[in-house]
């Protein structure tokens, strides 16, 4: 009988949106006519860029000639021409960032969990709470310790290091995911500083940073001196052109990052996850990259930034309603994710009931994203337009 990796156990049963699906499903069963407007997951809802569906087009095109077609990727870390296009893209906004540090993979959260492999299981793992809950559970998994700094409304949900406490490897997104809240330049230094002084390396999930609008806001933590010596960055192009359903993201990892073994040798941290990627990852599909380096094109660029702004208007919306209740909240203006304080002192739950059962709108409560979550609230910008005007007129009349 095979030992069980009891580690899994130790979980909450369900991911956190198949808990939300569950209870979506048994109140439409229940009132089959309600109107439903979700705005919990935050999937895209505008179609791809027609330069993007174009690029794809010509790619599949190619793996059906015998002088175009396409086997397997020699690298595995993606073609040169997305990797130099993603190189170009950092350099558009004054970072500096080689091809050869840049892998390709099919989005930030395979990365994020997977990243882990190949650190030792003894790290003590540093996380913001709330926080994505692929940073937990991935590291959970493996047995490994797990400490939080806090992210609340004292500190407009943007922690920061405890001086007195060490962490091997430490998780960062921003703008955050679930609560809308970014880190400034100055702060990423303190992080950075403290990584330094720590040994420790960064993960640094940079997912929504095309929603980034105002100034002195890094869309890169490679932007901050001292980054490149201990951070890993991550980046998907889910939210930025709408790739959800065609998955394809991509780490930079510096070749200044590099820390010992246990013998004294020196040892590349993107050596080590090379070998890794080249064992148990097949690579991005052709066609998926040729429509990726067109997301970084000229007009790919306009063209995706369009999408970007209808939802960034959305949450414009959002963020209207919640000023005319007068409810306290954070993001929307650089971020898709708007994290509301629940009204009345309610529980995340309790008004996620009140929300899908009075409203017939479905958020996400915060209390799934980690202790510093009870009590708020994340609504997403991702939908209709005209749904999410309803969904916030539908929320004042609720709670007017």
């Amino acid at each position: 009988m095979p030992q069980l990796n009891e580690n899994f156990l130790k979980l909450e049963k369900n991911y956190l949106f198949i808990n939300i699906a569950k209870k979506v499903k048994a109140f439409s069963e229940a009132n089959p006519d309600a109107d439903i407007i979700r705005m919990g997951i935050g999937d895209v809802t505008l179609p791809i860029a027609k330069c993007v569906v174009d690029a794809m087009k010509k790619g599949a095109d190619e793996m059906g000639v015998k002088e175009t077609f396409k086997g397997y990727e020699d690298s595995g870390a993606g073609y040169d021409f997305l990797k130099e296009a993603v190189s170009g893209y950092y350099k558009s906004f004054g970072v500096e960032v080689k091809p050869s540090e840049i892998r390709i993979n099919d989005g930030a959260k395979s990365d994020c969990g997977n990243i882990v492999d190949i650190f030792g299981n003894d790290n003590v793992v540093l996380i913001t709470d709330p926080a994505y809950p692929v940073y937990v559970d991935t590291n959970r998994m493996n047995g490994r310790k797990v400490i939080f700094a806090d992210s609340n409304e004292e500190n407009g949900f943007a922690a920061m290091p405890d001086e007195n406490v060490h962490a091997d490897l430490i998780y960062l997104c921003s703008p955050n995911n679930p609560t809308g809240s970014v880190y400034t330049a100055d702060q990423l230094r303190v992080w950075i500083d403290y990584a330094i002084k720590n040994d420790a390396v960064i993960i640094y999930d940079s997912a929504y940073e095309a929603f980034i609008t105002e100034d002195g806001i890094p869309r890169s933590i490679y932007a901050i001196e001292g980054a490149r010596k201990c951070a890993i960055e991550m980046c998907s192009l889910s939210k930025t052109a709408g790739f959800t359903g065609m998955r394809c993201g991509y780490t930079v990892i510096p070749d200044e990052l590099v820390f010992k073994s246990s013998d004294g040798q020196d040892v590349s941290i993107s050596q080590l996850w090379g070998r890794r990627q080249g064992s148990k990852f097949n690579g991005v599909s052709y066609p998926v990259q040729c429509a990726a380096a067109a997301v970084f094109s000229e007009e790919g660029i306009r063209q995706t930034r369009e999408n970007i702004k209808y939802y960034q208007q959305n949450a414009a919306v959002i963020a209207a309603a919640l000023d005319e209740l007068g409810i306290k909240y954070t993001g929307g203006k650089n971020s898709p994710y708007i994290w509301l304080k629940c009204p009345n002192g309610m529980g995340s739950w309790e008004f996620f009931d009140k929300l899908l059962e009075e409203a017939n709108v479905v958020g996400t409560p915060g209390a799934g994203f980690g202790k510093n979550g009870e009590g708020w609230f994340r609504l997403t910008a991702f939908g209709d337009a005209d749904r999410t005007k309803e969904a916030m007129e539908r929320i004042k009349k609720m709670l007017g």
